[in-house]
This record gives structure tokens, sequence and C-alpha cells, in this order.
């Protein structure tokens, strides 16, 4: 079995000290094997927030960390580098790969960049991404759940959000279902939730956008406090499906602390009676 422990929209530069601490604490109690963290690294890409943030990375007892820029990782007001090279201050801090992949017996991540300098917080998935994930999904073993992490989401559950869905994520959803996708990560809008696709659209198996909160930053909503997400996978064996289930752990002001608030247990394969992608 591997955990996954996501990490959304941390906002370094709104950090609450106390809560990044309880997120360090709940890291070494859970002792994942991978963090991901879905974007919005920074509040707005500079310098010094980079600085924060890859210090907080470096304590974190884990033994990888998948990372994805979010439109604040991109400069705003510095618009020569935002324009020359909008990823360069992201790079210094995490690296190269803006796209990167993992890959256990029980679970494979991909990661889809979405934001674009030409926009300032809608993102985007091009069909050159579109058809590169899917390809890779399609090269999956039966035995592994199929992730994919964007920051922007590709479903929001009311229509308030919909504005804050990436460009063609229609076209992916349906792409990369058809290809073995089990699992959309994302976060972006702070509210953390999960969707069941497959009840809302004619998708040819169960398909679950999984959405997380801010994870350390000030900028929480009305409606949902600092969070994150955990996701336990277990490898299919023995003509068995692999399983996953998610859990959203809620920092408490009174405790200090992250506590499980709420657990769910995913379908995943095609509908009964047909065979895994």
């Amino acid at each position: 079995m591997s955990v996954l422990l996501q990490i959304s929209d941390a906002h370094f530069g709104t950090e609450k000290p106390a809560v990044v601490e309880a997120l360090l604490a709940l890291t070494g109690e859970l002792a994942p094997d991978l963090v991901i963290m879905s974007g919005d690294i920074t509040q707005r890409a500079r310098t010094y927030q980079f600085e924060r943030a890859a210090a907080f990375v470096k304590r974190l007892p884990v033994p990888r960390v998948l990372s994805i820029a979010g439109n604040h990782d991109i400069p705003l007001f510095d618009l020569v580098t935002r324009f020359r090279d909008p990823y360069g201050p992201y790079r210094r801090a995490f690296g190269d790969e803006l796209e990167p992949r993992h890959e256990a017996p029980d679970c494979l991540v991909l990661t889809v960049k979405t934001t674009r300098r030409s926009r300032h917080t809608d993102g985007e998935i091009s069909e050159e991404q579109r058809e590169r994930v899917a390809a890779e999904l399609r090269r999956a073993t039966l035995a592994q759940v199929r992730i994919v992490v964007t920051h922007q989401p590709l479903a929001v559950p009311r229509a308030a959000e919909v504005h804050n869905v990436a460009h063609g994520s229609d076209e992916a959803v349906r792409a990369w279902a058809e290809a073995g996708a089990d699992v959309l990560l994302a976060g972006h809008i702070h509210l953390p939730f999960v969707i069941p696709l497959h009840e809302s659209t004619e998708l040819p198996r169960s398909l679950w956008a999984v959405n997380a909160g801010t994870a350390v930053s000030t900028r929480t909503r009305r409606d949902a406090k600092n969070s994150v997400n955990v996701l336990r996978v277990t490898s299919g064996s023995n003509g068995a499906l692999p399983a996953c289930t998610v859990e959203h752990w809620g920092f408490s002001e009174p405790s200090g602390a992250f506590a499980k608030a709420a657990e769910l247990s995913l379908r995943i394969g095609p509908p009964s009676g047909v065979a895994r992608a």
C-alpha cells in the first residue's frame, strides 16, 4: 500500500506558522510514500516565498515530493519575468521538471501543467497534454491506481465555481477516462470535495474528481478551513481491482493539530462485468 499526501495552495508568504508545524507533525505521523503539491505553492512567486516553501519541503520526512506550479507561482507584477521566463523562480526552487511523474507497483501519478503565462487565473489543458497523458495512462498496469494531478480543477461541485474549471477539461475528462484514469487531483479554489464524475457524465469507468483546500495559508474560505487530503492506494492482485481511499484532514484551532474529518472509499474500475482498460 502507498500513502499519498496532497498539499495544495500553501501560498507561502501568507502561511500560518502554527499550521505549518502541525502539518509537519502530521506528515511524520502518516509517513507518506509521496507528497503531492498541487500548485499555488507561493503567494506571489517572490524569491523569499519560494525560499520559505523550499525550506518547508526540506523538512518533510518523506522519500519524494512531486510538485507542479499554480497560477500564483508565476510572477504577476514582474511582467518581464512573466513573459520571458515565467517558471524561472519556480525552477530555481523545485527543479526544471514542470510535469513530473511517479510510479509504484500500486499507483501511477501523472502531473499536468495547467498554468499559462498568458492567463491570469485560468488553467488550460492542451491537445498535446491530453494525448500525452492518455498514452501514459494506457501503459499503466492493471494493478495500479491511475492518478492525474492538475492545479485548476476539471470539475466543481456548484455552478458558482464553474469559471474555475480548466479550459479543455471536458475533452480531457473523456479522453483520460477512456485511457483508464481513476482519480483527478486538483486544488486552486481552496475547497475540498470529491465528485463521482461517472454519475453525471456517461463514462466508460469510475472517475473521481478529488480537490484539496488550502493547506497552511491565511486564505481560507468561510466554508473550508486549512486542510489536506490523504490517499491510500492498494494494488490489485489475483483478479481483484486496485483500491483507493481518500481521507480529508482539517486543522483544528483548539488542538493545534490536523485531525481526520472524513473518509471515502472510491470504487475503482469499470462497471461490473467489464474488463478493466
